[in-house]
């Protein structure tokens, strides 16, 4: 299979694995809302988000060093993959044993703290799997990936299930996450098992080289992690349980959402690193161009068609409860689209190696959103929350893209994004128009959606905007189609 193919073809199993990812990740999201109540999934919540602390900081942004480091180095990408697999090991346990014991000195209530202890091993797994991911993403093996993710998803249904049988409560909820946890582990290990043998391996000039390369990126993560989960923590220390789960259960929706952005960037970094390693830079900007083209396409929508479904959609996913989430949703979706945006190019330094640079970044952004959440928390409570983590995104985007421009020249092209906004605008004239009838039932709430969706692709066809060239000229073989751009040049 040539490697276009190959590319095609795991980005159609991604985007069905994700479909179905999505649709069983938001089943159990019902599932939880509906059985804990505000109160409950407030205090689920707050033990997750707690506990993606310590989680995140132990990342070192080890998922993107991985495919750095074993991109063209098949003699010992095995070796390495071990070393890195070991280094994630050893950084996961160590940052998640410090958990128990912070929450401890923390007001939080007996169940948080128990919840905390619980749940800290669920985080193990999946901080394993992003180095797993790795090798996947060299070898153009996602689609493993996905399925992985899928079994894992069944399992949380069928755990969520049965702890609501036996009325296992809050415990039982966590129990299950753990569990699932687990089984996407172990399908990722043994899916892995085709292109390496995975071992606990330590080579201090390897450890050296991955936390050189990566300490970069993991502040950039912990400054990402500042301003992007701080909000739920700092509401949950300054309001009740119930203001958290009404911000959780539209942040649960923001969280599908955005796994959508990081797996198309994983998708394009190994080509725009290509491209920028191999002194292409028209192919990097023709790729760059081109898949900001498609983020565009796919946030734009997510931002008009949200003002006037948020609300159903809540009620829907979580509950009746849940139905005053539906404004946060609408003023969260403008942050998705910004984090679609903020994801590519934030991708695109990376494959410029320019990483480095976003440091101060990042660093701005985390300072100024905290004191944001300080200050504006307490007197809003998720409403303020809702309104800095919209500022965080936007500002990121921004200045991640301000850093490609300046470090490849890249002259970005509104066209698309000009007709993609005609198109929102006209899907969202159309969802106005239609009756509430059709909105408040879920059988009508789903047909809305495939409609505008559909009269949304039409137009945008119609408008030009989308055409079979552009996902072809994303996923071009990039030595072969190379060959019929211009010489290469030296930036």
């Amino acid at each position: 299979m040539s490697l276009s193919r190959k590319i095609a073809h795991n980005t159609l199993i991604q985007i069905a694995g994700k479909v179905i990812s999505t649709i069983l990740g938001l089943f159990s999201i019902a599932l939880i809302t509906r059985y804990l109540g505000q109160a409950g999934f407030g205090e689920y919540t707050t033990i997750i988000t707690f506990l993606t602390f310590f989680a995140v900081i132990a990342d070192l942004g080890l998922t993107l060093v991985t495919v750095q480091m074993i991109s063209g180095r098949r003699d010992d990408e095995n070796k390495i993959l071990n070393n890195l697999f070991s280094f994630r090991l050893v950084s996961i346990v160590g940052l998640l044993c410090l958990a128990p014991i912070i929450v401890y000195f923390l007001s939080y209530s007996q169940i948080i703290k128990t919840g905390v202890l619980i749940t800290a091993v669920y985080f193990v797994f999946p901080a394993l799997n992003q180095i797993l991911i790795g090798l996947f993403q060299k070898k153009l093996s996602m689609d493993r990936a996905a399925l992985a993710e899928v079994i894992s998803r069944l399992v949380l249904v069928l755990g969520i299930v049965i702890a609501i049988n036996l009325k296992t409560g809050l415990t039982g909820i966590l129990v299950t996450t753990v569990i699932a946890s687990l089984a996407s582990f172990i399908c990722h290990y043994f899916f892995a098992h085709k292109y390496a043998v995975i071992k606990l391996e330590f080579d201090w000039l390897i450890w050296k080289k991955a936390f050189s390369n990566s300490w970069p990126i993991a502040l950039t993560i912990v400054f990402n992690l500042i301003y992007l989960r701080a909000d739920i923590l700092i509401l949950s220390l300054f309001k009740t349980s119930n203001d958290v789960g009404l911000y959780g259960a539209a942040y649960k929706i923001i969280d599908v959402l955005t796994t959508l952005p990081f797996m198309f960037a994983g998708l394009i970094l190994p080509i725009l690193t290509a491209a920028w390693l191999g002194s292409n830079p028209i192919y990097f900007k023709k790729v760059l161009q081109k898949s900001l083209d498609v983020m565009v396409i796919a946030a734009l929508p997510l931002i008009v068609g949200a003002q006037f479904l948020a609300k159903p959609v809540m009620i829907f996913v979580a509950g009746s409860e849940f139905a005053d989430s539906g404004i946060i949703l609408q003023l969260l979706m403008v942050g998705v689209a910004a984090i679609f945006i903020g994801t590519l190019f934030a991708h695109a330094a990376i494959a410029m190696h320019k990483q480095k640079k976003l440091i101060g970044f990042y660093a701005f952004t985390s300072i100024s959103s905290l004191l944001a959440y300080v200050i504006l928390i307490p007197k809003f409570s998720y409403m303020g929350a809702a309104w800095v983590t919209v500022y965080s995104e936007i500002m990121i985007a921004i200045l991640c893209a301000y850093s490609v421009f300046k470090h490849s020249r890249f002259l970005l092209n509104l066209k698309t994004s000009l007709k993609s906004l005609i198109a929102s605008l006209i899907m969202g004239g159309f969802i106005y128009l239609l009756p509430n009838l059709y909105k408040n039932s879920l059988g009508g709430l789903i047909l809305v959606i495939i409609l505008a969706i559909v009269l949304y692709f039409l137009i945008l066809y119609l408008l030009k905007g989308i055409s079979p060239e552009d996902l072809e000229a994303i996923l071009k073989k990039q030595t072969g189609g190379a060959s019929n751009l211009p010489p290469k040049t030296n930036l």
